[in-house]
């Protein structure tokens, strides 16, 4: 149901059973998937595609312009995945023609008050907790989990499977299943009891962990723990992983900072 107290240009497609609640406005370029509630007081503009079963709360921005200044108003779009929830004053803008959009995944969490500048790419799964700001361009994983009131620099990247601390200021980018804290963000052991909710057996948190103990604990630098993990390490989808998105970092990942304590605590 659409309310009459709305703003929606008849030339928005909007599919079935979805409920617009009022003093929102909805522009012209703009598609809704089936099942999707509106809260009041949302704008959604230009460009947005919003996937079915969705829920956007109040005071809601979806498709506003990048705050890019090399913005020169070429066409793109935000991109939102299906069973994908949104709260209260979040703000989405769109991409930019270095991509061409901004996309948040299928089942995802976006909690109260935070942003997600141009051209991100947020997984599947992914919750960002209250207050957060993304910065352009970031990649963040399925599964990631990003702490309260963190700040993420542009162009980072977060691997599958981490959890931030809150408050976090992200600088460098995180590889996948693992756990950051302290100020600057560094290694705090494995993201195990996360792994464990999704089904990950013991044993493959354990070879996990190993991995990471070579990377941060056994005193190389990163070029020579890459190197002793291709050769001395079997090879499995998530060793590849591993390596392949250290491999390809542009920025470097952050520091070690785990300690033995930790890592016992990651194996209970």
């Amino acid at each position: 149901m659409i309310h009459q107290l709305t703003a929606v240009d008849p030339r928005a497609k909007i599919g079935k059973n979805v409920t617009v609640d009022p003093f929102t406005t909805i522009a012209a370029n703009v598609e809704i998937g089936e099942g999707t509630w509106i809260g009041s007081n949302v704008t959604i503009m230009d460009g947005a595609r919003i996937g079915k079963n969705c829920r956007i709360f109040p005071g809601t921005v979806i498709a506003a312009i990048p705050q890019d200044l090399k913005f020169d108003g070429e066409d793109s779009q935000v991109i939102i995945g299906d069973n994908t929830t949104i709260r209260e004053c979040v703000t989405v803008n769109r991409g930019t023609k270095a991509l061409g959009y901004t996309k948040i995944g299928n089942n995802c969490l976006i909690m109260a008050t935070s942003h997600i500048a141009h051209d991100c790419v947020v997984g599947d799964n992914a919750i960002i907790v209250n207050g957060c700001a993304i910065g352009g361009h970031v990649e963040i994983g399925d599964y990631a989990i990003i702490g309260g009131l963190s700040a993420v620099h542009q162009f980072s990247r977060i691997g599958k499977h981490v959890i931030t601390a809150g408050g976090s200021l992200v600088r460098k980018d995180i590889p996948p299943y693992v756990k950051v804290g302290g100020e600057p963000p560094v290694y705090a052991g494995i993201n195990s009891v996360g792994l464990r909710r999704r089904g990950i057996s013991n044993e493959k948190i354990l070879e996990i962990q190993s991995i990471y103990r070579v990377i941060f604990q056994m005193g190389m630098n990163v070029s020579q723990a890459l190197a002793y993990i291709e050769r001395e390490v079997l090879s499995t989808p998530e060793r590849d992983e591993i390596v392949q998105f250290i491999q390809s970092s542009q920025r470097g990942i952050i520091r070690g900072g785990g300690t033995k304590k930790e890592e016992e605590d990651n194996q209970d």
